[in-house]
């Protein structure tokens, strides 16, 4: 019989499948939560109960300590407030994986990486052929390079056991590096105008964060509060506020020298993810893709934002997972994950087409501060280039995986 200890590898590789296990189970709940959410809000902003979708989405909420004064509505809350959480839960998954999880080995990673990067450029590339005549809608380009795993992982769990673990792993890893991705496009191109003390301040709290690390400190309530002080100090600087959480995310130390058994970075990914996956995603789902459909015309559907979006997501994104996963196989860069045959890792570059939740956030951040120069056709082309994508996945693997 073996025993593990808190410091031996086969410990962390039973808390690393157990974290995993749980996390494909949460997100995949959360997934049939998101299209519940998607669907309520498309009913609610297409029937008499419009007025009370706009009343809640326009509710102003006010925030006043002394000097400081945060007066936002409930939807940039939403967007900017709890949408710092996910990302927060994201940097710490990221931390996680980079450090003792799937990241940490090069050779798991090879494929994922090489398959995310086609993923994102193929799509980019559709955008711009589409829009590239109109330097306002090449804003969007980034719009149909994300993948939301939450949708992604919800439709592969309808496929129940029939699934290989080493499948849904790599669509997990690919996702995670996708976000990657997400978060750096974001930091680069969609910020406004900067704040030079706003991001001195941000610098500052950065540096506190760590100092705390380095020093030891494990109480999450302190990395709390430091990291509220980060979040008005991105929020004001013009760098957009959900970046803040994912340098928290990676400030949280994953171990504590005096207590061994104790992480102080999991039990705060164990705390964030029940309220992420069936709070926070659904909010945001609710409050973003409620679209009109009475002001949107066949014409204003298929203009060059809407076509470039949809083209990106449903045909961009199969095209550069697939094609990059292929070409890396043949050329004996990576290997095939276990169990899984060209048609199921077809079925899985299907499902990355599913930009749903990161696709509506990038783009509310690409025509920011604009009256929504497409009349909501550009958030109806992520929702159908999504739901094509996630029909078409599913029955490609419920194929695939039968034979």
């Amino acid at each position: 019989m073996l025993f593990t200890t808190p410091a031996s590898p086969g410990f962390f590789f039973e808390a690393n499948m157990r974290i995993i296990q749980r996390f494909i189970r949460l997100e995949s709940a959360s997934g049939i939560l998101l299209i519940v959410a998607m669907v309520l809000a498309m009913l609610m902003a297409n029937t008499p109960l419009d007025l009370y979708y706009e009343v809640i989405l326009d509710l102003p909420v006010e925030v006043r300590v002394g000097a400081l004064h945060l007066d936002k509505p409930l939807l940039l809350w939403i967007n900017d407030g709890l949408m710092a959480i996910f990302f927060l839960l994201v940097g710490l998954e990221l931390k996680r994986e980079l450090m003792v999880g799937q990241l940490s080995e090069p050779s798991r990673i090879v494929l994922p990486m090489i398959a995310a990067l086609g993923g994102m450029l193929v799509p980019a590339l559709c955008f711009a052929l589409f829009n590239w005549h109109d330097h306002v809608a090449l804003r969007g380009w980034a719009i149909p390079t994300a993948t939301d795993i939450a949708f992604a992982l919800g439709i592969l769990s309808l496929l129940g056991s029939r699934v290989p673990v080493a499948l849904k792993l790599f669509l997990m890893t690919l996702a995670i590096i996708d976000d990657v991705g997400a978060i750096i496009i974001i930091a680069l191109f969609y910020t406004s105008d900067l704040s030079a003390l706003s991001l001195t301040l941000a610098a500052i709290t950065i540096a506190i964060l760590v100092l705390m690390n380095r020093l030891g400190v494990t109480r999450i309530a302190a990395y709390v509060l430091v990291g509220i002080v980060l979040w008005i100090s991105v929020l004001k600087s013009g760098v957009h506020a959900t970046l803040a959480g994912v340098v928290l995310g990676f400030a949280i130390p994953l171990t504590c020298k005096r207590r061994p058994e104790f992480s102080p970075l999991r039990v705060l990914e164990q705390m964030l993810h029940p309220w992420v996956a069936f709070a926070i995603l659904p909010f945001f789902a609710f409050a973003n893709a409620g679209v009109p459909l009475a002001g949107i015309s066949l014409d204003m559907l298929f203009a060059s934002v809407p076509v470039g979006i949809m083209t990106g997501l449903f045909i961009g994104k199969q095209v550069g997972v697939f094609g990059c996963t292929w070409l890396a196989i043949k050329l004996r860069i990576a290997e095939r994950p276990d169990g899984a045959g060209w048609g199921a890792i077809y079925g899985i570059a299907l499902l990355t087409g599913i930009g749903f939740t990161m696709s509506l956030f990038i783009g509310s951040l690409a025509y920011e501060g604009m009256d929504d120069p497409y009349m909501g056709a550009e958030r109806l082309a992520i929702l159908l280039g999504s739901v094509s994508s996630a029909l078409a996945g599913y029955l490609v693997l419920q194929r695939s995986l039968k034979q």
